[in-house]
């Protein structure tokens, strides 16, 4: 492949045409008129105005995305995440246009695309798995003797879900009528689809994925695992690998079960597939994501392998370059994603324009940034502008060259997540490695960031007091 589109925008649009510049391929960005000066823009080799800001009316247009592919003869589109990602037509509109998907079959993406398919493709090979029913239910009566033999608390959630969207905890019987209905009604105006199903509610677990690379030639394996419990509204805010809780036995098995899953649906390319992890340890399949995650970078760091990269080599149907024996754990990765919120009220989303906006640097640090100073956080899109990642020999150091990096990043304009990311990456709980997905819930307040920013304030205040007083003196002192 000599050209490749990417079907994206932002901070991943542009990562992915760094390594493809790397490789010596050319790049094809596709923009809204919102982006129209975005640095993916300006970073690509060509670039095509898609559309109006909407997503609906830009990059949820598949169809006219193959057809500026097939106008720029571009071999390749890579659809980052997010978007039409996961979207098993389009992958199928974009093979019989006769131009390659950078990602996995079609058949995979629906199978994984639906938590119940999904469960269905696995259940053959012994993989754990949450006690529920793994069919769609809709009838509550049914519900409360599916409930009733699980034990509550019991959760629901929408097969064709995520972040969070149709997923209701149950604690009581009485409540079970009225959040089912709720979940249904959600997952209906989210995802077209209002299939539900029950599992079991696990009390304090640990959001654990494996991330899985596998080629058309039936090689598959597994670059260890990545810690996402730190979530807030059921989404993933920081990241981590390895985890701290893994011992090598459980990070083995964990390991192997996704290889296991990636081969239950035939999988080619790169793909994450995400655990529970109860307090006890045991494991149990979640679902597999058919894309490039966001927290990719941290497995890229300990793992020296450019995830981007492999699906390209993958996509030319290359075998993968190495086998399982050949990869190992070096060092620790930390990610904290950079969001236009405001964690002082409930994380909404902050709109407005970066007056400043300045980024660390540093050996150890690396952002992955799809904004400059000036530009507006437009309101049509996701409101991560970048992701904050450091690395180290050891966590500790990684994590205070994080605590280092977010003291650096300026950004004045809009709100965002790096008060959120400090307070985290100071607290105990994460420090000891004792927090599971609860830890926003459990631990975090807004007070709690005022508290501090306000004791940061007096420090600053001493601190200019004293020097001021200090040149006083100095000034006084006779000739």
């Amino acid at each position: 492949m000599n050209k490749i589109l990417i079907a994206n925008r932002g901070e991943i649009a542009l990562r992915i045409m760094k390594t493809l510049r790397k490789m010596g391929i050319k790049t094809v960005a596709v923009y809204s008129t919102a982006d129209r000066n975005a640095p993916h823009v300006r970073y690509a080799d060509e670039a095509v105005c898609i559309g109006e800001a909407p997503s609906n009316e830009s990059y949820l247009l598949g169809n006219k995305i193959i057809d500026v592919a097939k106008d720029l003869k571009v071999e390749g589109i890579h659809p980052g995440y997010g978007f039409l990602s996961e979207n098993a037509g389009f992958a199928e509109a974009v093979e019989k246009s006769g131009i390659k998907f950078i990602g996995p079959l079609p058949e995979a993406i629906r199978i994984m695309g639906s938590k119940l398919a999904a469960k269905d493709a696995v259940k053959n090979y012994n993989i754990p798995m949450v006690p529920g029913i793994d069919e769609a239910v809709t009838d509550p009566e049914r519900a409360a003797r599916i409930a009733e033999e699980i034990g509550f608390p019991i959760l629901i959630k929408a097969s064709a879900g995520g972040g969070g969207k149709g997923m209701r905890v149950v604690e009581k019987p009485e409540n079970l009528k009225e959040q089912m209905d709720r979940a249904i009604s959600e997952a209906t105006s989210a995802f077209g689809d209002g299939s539900v199903f029950i599992e079991k509610y696990i009390a304090s677990p640990r959001h654990i994925e494996i991330q899985v690379l596998a080629d058309s030639h039936g090689n598959v394996v597994h670059l260890f695992e990545r810690e996402c419990s730190i979530q807030r509204r059921h989404q993933k805010v920081i990241e981590e690998a390895p985890s701290v809780v893994l011992d090598q036995e459980t990070r083995s098995r964990m390991g192997e079960a996704a290889v296991m899953v990636a081969k239950a649906c035939n999988y080619v390319g790169a793909g994450t597939v995400e655990f529970l992890l109860d307090e006890a340890r045991n494991f149990y399949f979640l679902e597999m994501n058919t894309r490039l995650q966001v927290e990719h970078p941290v497995t890229e760091l300990i793992t020296g392998i450019d995830l981007v990269e492999q699906q390209v080599k993958v996509a030319r149907g290359e075998e993968l370059g190495f086998t399982q024996e050949d990869l190992q754990i070096k060092g620790h990765a930390l990610e904290l994603r950079v969001y236009a919120e405001d964690p002082l009220n409930d994380f909404l989303p902050s709109v407005g324009t970066l007056e400043r906006y300045r980024l660390p640097v540093g050996e150890g640090i690396r952002v992955d940034n799809g904004f400059d100073e000036g530009m507006d956080i437009p309101i049509y899109y996701d409101p991560m502008m970048a992701k904050l990642i450091t690395f180290g020999e050891t966590r500790e150091a990684a994590l205070q060259l994080m605590l280092k990096a977010i003291s650096d990043y300026e950004v004045q304009g809009v709100q965002t997540t790096l008060a959120f990311g400090k307070f985290v990456f100071e607290h105990n709980a994460f420090r000891s490695g004792n927090f599971d997905t609860h830890f926003v819930k459990t631990h975090f307040s807004p007070e709690k960031i005022k508290a501090t920013k306000e004791e940061e304030a007096r420090r600053a205040a001493l601190i200019a007091l004293r020097q001021y007083l200090a040149d006083q003196k100095q000034l006084r002192l006779p000739q």
